[in-house]
């Protein structure tokens, strides 16, 4: 290789490397904020997952019911505030019909899954502040009768309206006390497999969409015959 040749290699070789330095520095710029965000997955999976890849139940704390835990049958449901058919399926008064039918026989319960409405997380986080005061039945009925005017405003003339310690209540609201609950229990109805609401289950029995009386009754009647 001649002199010429070997200054032109020689030269290539540095335009190169300057080339690759642009490259590295992007590299670098992404690669941490990448590894930033795969940690926060698994912390936030850690937190949301037991041992055995499940998600945590919900505490039985913030679990509003109706019935007695020994009831042979359990009517859940997963439902929002904000939710046009869930606001419709109470005005109904299916679950008021099929406790005047069965009494003791069945249990009711509540979990919140507030996807429908921007407001809708807040309305959650209001009822469990009601519940928290030992009223969450009254607060879920008069949500139901004004949604959907879910404003901090708002949830806290309704608790006023119905006898609550406002102060208590407005500081429960404010501070998010319930903040994370809601949101564990939306990630734990997505975990059981709901993508709507109303959804309900009827002991082990999945049901989509808001049953009619008529349908709970069949359903209702079958468990209680399958005991006899």
């Amino acid at each position: 290789m001649n002199p010429s040749e070997q200054q032109s290699k020689s030269k290539d070789m540095v335009d190169n490397s300057r080339e690759d330095t642009p490259i590295r520095s992007y590299t670098r710029s992404w690669l941490l904020p990448l590894l930033l965000t795969l940690i926060g997955v698994v912390v936030g999976a850690a937190v949301l997952f037991d041992s055995n890849g499940e998600i945590d139940p919900v505490p039985s704390e913030v679990i509003r019911a109706i019935g007695p835990e020994s009831a042979p049958v359990t009517i859940t449901e997963y439902a929002d505030f904000g939710c046009i058919s869930c606001q419709a399926w109470h005005q109904f008064g299916i679950r008021e019909q099929i406790l005047a039918q069965y009494g003791d026989q069945v249990r009711f319960i509540w979990r919140d899954f507030p996807v429908t409405t921007a407001q809708s997380p807040l309305a959650a986080e209001a009822g469990l502040c009601a519940h928290d005061q030992g009223n969450f039945w009254a607060y879920h009925d008069i949500l139901f009768k004004n949604a959907p005017a879910f404003k901090e405003q708002d949830l806290k003339a309704y608790a006023s309206a119905i006898g609550l310690e406002s102060q208590r209540f407005n500081t429960c609201l404010e501070t998010g006390a319930f903040r994370d609950a809601v949101e564990h229990a939306s990630t734990f109805a997505l975990e059981q497999g709901f993508r709507s609401v109303p959804s309900f289950m009827v002991n082990e029995q999945r049901l989509i969409g808001p049953p009619s009386y008529d349908q709970l009754v069949v359903i209702i009647d079958e468990i209680l015959a399958s005991l006899e």
